[in-house]
């Protein structure tokens, strides 16, 4: 059983009090790759057998340490340099982004921060391109509680209909198509686009596209890694539309 420092009662009242705790241990956790217990203690000024009871999940610290703890390990811990470190592009100018997307405590930090970023959007579907973009797409779905949605690049047996979308991307020449079974988004939602990375613009201009066909408000688009600005061009964002990217980087060969 876990147990909750601090608390007096229980009730809906309390979950966003409970999240924020639970950063605090996801924050840890990450830290505790690169830091050994004694130097958590030092910069924390707990003692190494509270900080293990927090990483292991048996306790959470109470509202007023969660607080203290953030601003203290603010300055060890930037979620943009997590992500940064484990980018190395080839000779081609394209990176490996297993190391981010295979670390679940990487991907569950990256989505409450996402949830934090667009906590006012009032989002109902989070929408995202097959493949690379579901792995932090369903932890931003899980955050805000709502469906994941996954346009595909071909159709599936045994759904009736879809949404269709071509489009010709610019570094291929070759026609493509993303595929969105048509029951899974109307026009009452108000959607998050999320995807890892964006360069050319034009997958996430398709998404933006099939939420159109139907009505759907595109409320939000969040982006792990963006690379040069080609893609502003091409993107033009509805105008109430909110556009989060964690990591900005130039173009390879460019400073």
């Amino acid at each position: 059983m876990r147990f909750v420092e601090g608390e007096t009662s229980t009730g809906a009242s309390h979950l966003k009090d409970i999240m924020s705790r639970i950063r605090v241990v996801e924050v840890l956790r990450l830290l505790k790759r690169t830091h050994t217990y004694n130097e958590l203690s030092r910069a924390s000024g707990l003692p190494v057998t509270v900080l293990n009871r927090y990483i292991k999940g048996r306790v959470l610290p109470s509202q007023d340490r969660s607080k203290l703890l953030l601003k203290t390990f603010q300055n060890m811990f930037d979620l943009s340099l997590e992500v940064k470190k484990r980018i190395v592009f080839d000779k081609n100018g394209y990176f490996d982004n297993t190391p981010i997307l295979s670390d679940t405590f990487l991907s569950r930090a990256i989505a409450k921060e996402v949830a934090r970023r667009f906590a006012d959007r009032r989002i109902t579907k989070v929408l995202s391109p097959a493949v690379d973009g579901i792995p932090i797409a369903v932890h931003v779905a899980d955050e805000f509680g709502v469906d994941l949605i996954i346009a595909k690049k071909a159709k599936e047996v045994g759904i009736e209909s879809f949404i269709e979308e071509s489009y010709v991307p610019s570094y291929s020449g070759v026609l493509m198509s993303l595929y969105l079974p048509k029951k899974t988004i109307s026009s009452k939602d108000r959607v998050m686009i999320v995807d890892d990375v964006i360069r050319s613009g034009e997958t996430q201009r398709a998404l933006i596209n099939v939420a159109n066909r139907v009505g759907a408000s595109v409320a939000g688009i969040f982006i792990l890694v963006s690379i040069g600005t080609l893609w502003q061009k091409e993107l033009r964002l509805p105008s109430s539309c909110q556009l989060e990217i964690l990591v900005k980087l130039p173009a390879p060969g460019r400073t």
